[in-house]
């Protein structure tokens, strides 16, 4: 049982409705009270979503679902007001994810539990909803991906079934994400767009991976800063020796005194095991901007 207090499932749905019950009754199934579904869809000329949108609003009847209370609304991404055929453009793209994030803002705002179903409608609306989330979800919300057994997938869309009556035929894959809008709450208030939410939560991580390299650097002998550098152009230990004119015995004890330095400066526990590669990779953008005496 996954347990939850009441929550919201967003679903992206393209053609097929049956990806947002299938969703929905896995999480019912689960214990999670889902009290709203809010599906995201684009509005190609076909009309499949259309027909799709107004199935779903038949089963929410009422606010309905079944025998539980469950409010339904349809979202579908908009560009320059009007409804996306498709996202075909980078524009596009932006405007779709300006659509998921004040959702996903008012949403959390409201202190509401997401489950996020990522299988329905075209690939881009669903990286959409993923970059979204993962600027901006806390630790109880979780993303979703389905996986319905093919005979009755091709049974589903043949009968226009919107339930796996059984119950085993249809199950939710988790998509680990790292949710770091539980960590980033002071800069989550001042972004109106995901990009601005992007770019503060990237400057903000490399001030942080500044200070850290700085702290390092401050701490090590002349000589250390030395072998240091030499790894952040990309040499092995060996050839470190070799440009250092010193034994590789005397870079390993180097490179043991600045790798147990950045366990304390990226607060690491000291059985972590970190490399000649560590060092490369977090200290050459640092050195790149700190001028050579």
């Amino acid at each position: 049982m996954i347990a939850s207090a009441s929550a919201t499932l967003i679903a992206t749905l393209g053609g097929q409705p049956q990806v947002v019950t299938f969703a929905l009754d896995y999480l019912l199934r689960r214990g999670v009270s889902i009290q709203e579904v809010i599906v995201l869809h684009l509005s190609p000329p076909d009309g499949r979503v259309d027909v799709a949108v107004q199935r779903l609003q038949a089963v929410f009847a009422g606010e309905r679902y079944g025998e539980r209370s469950c409010r339904f609304r349809a979202l579908p991404l908009r560009y320059r007001g009007r409804p996306m055929a498709a996202i075909q453009t980078m524009a596009h793209a932006e405007a779709a994810r300006q659509t998921v994030h004040t959702l996903i803002t008012q949403l959390k705002q409201q202190e509401r539990t997401l489950h996020l179903s990522i299988a329905g409608g075209p690939r881009m609306m669903a990286l959409m909803v993923l970059s979204t989330a993962m600027l901006q979800c806390r630790h109880e919300d979780r993303v979703w991906h389905m996986y319905t057994e093919p005979a009755f997938l091709a049974q589903a869309k043949q009968e226009r079934l919107l339930h796996d009556e059984r119950g085993d035929r249809v199950w939710l894959v988790e998509v680990p994400l790292v949710p770091w809008g539980a960590y980033f709450a002071p800069l989550r208030e001042g972004a109106s767009t995901p990009k601005e939410l992007f770019d503060a939560q990237t400057a903000w991580l490399a001030r942080t991976e500044r200070r850290r390299c700085g702290a390092v650097w401050a701490s090590l002998t002349e000589r250390q800063q030395d072998v240091l550098r030499a790894f952040t152009t990309g040499l092995n230990p060996q050839e470190v020796a070799e440009a250092l004119c010193i034994s590789i015995k005397t870079v390993d004890t180097h490179k043991t005194r600045i790798l147990a330095e950045c366990k304390l400066a990226w607060e690491l526990p000291p059985e972590t095991r970190l490399s000649f590669h560590f060092l490369r990779e977090k200290f050459r953008p640092f050195l790149n901007e700190t001028p050579s005496d």
